[in-house]
């Protein structure tokens, strides 16, 4: 049976940012405060190194009942016996990685169009971040953040559930919502803040009572 996107809220790592400067104390902090989605996401760390930290990272996710991805590395994903693996543009082919990986684990695609949407679905994608959004650092590599109105054209496009990616955060996760967004995933506003834990359970309130906002409008 193939695994459900059951979250709205999508952690991505990266352990230069995290609280404090230990990423499993502060993911397991992210986990308290009901994240329930991670993906591993450390991609200058060596093979080992890497496989060290994954499995450390599927026992807390174990711990809390939340899924655990595993980026690009789909070897790693398998030896630790994640939940899925996210691929990003370069990555190996998505129809590929659904044969190895086979089809009780998710796969999440990185994608920046409404194209690149429509092209992983049709692979057999399971979920799409897109993005930027907006404006972030660890994003400007894609170019001008593609707002809030590309997104809602590009997940008008698609089926699959859509997360938006890029400069989200508590003052702006009602706009992405109304958007059309099925969640969002971010990195910094939870962290890199002081309390991950109240930061992750702050930002879960926000998108429940932003979807809570978006169904009533539908229904007047």
């Amino acid at each position: 049976m193939p695994v459900t996107v059951d979250f709205r809220l999508y952690l991505i790592t990266d352990r230069r940012l995290a609280s404090g400067g230990n990423l499993l104390s502060a993911v397991e902090h992210a986990l308290a405060g009901g994240v329930r989605a991670v993906q591993l996401r450390e991609k200058d760390l060596g093979s080992r190194e890497l496989l060290e930290l994954a499995r450390k990272m599927r026992e807390l996710a174990s711990t809390y009942g939340a899924k655990l991805l595993i980026n690009d590395r789909i070897d790693i994903a398998l030896a630790v016996d994640a939940d899925g693996v996210h691929l990003g543009r370069d990555s190996i082919p998505l129809r590929d990685a659904r044969r190895l990986m086979g089809a009780d684990r998710l796969i999440g695609c990185s994608t920046h169009t409404a194209k690149q949407l429509a092209e992983a679905e049709a692979d057999g994608a399971d979920f799409a971040v897109f993005g930027p959004v907006y404006f972030t650092p660890s994003k400007a590599a894609f170019g001008p953040p593609l707002g809030v109105d590309t997104l809602r054209l590009a997940r008008a496009s698609t089926r699959m559930p859509v997360f938006a990616l890029g400069g989200v955060g508590a003052e702006n996760i009602d706009e992405v919502i109304a958007a059309g967004a099925d969640g969002v995933a971010l990195i910094s506003a939870v962290l890199a803040a002081k309390d991950p834990r109240q930061a992750a359970s702050d930002i879960n309130l926000l998108i429940e009572n932003a979807f809570l906002r978006h169904t009533q409008k539908q229904e007047e």
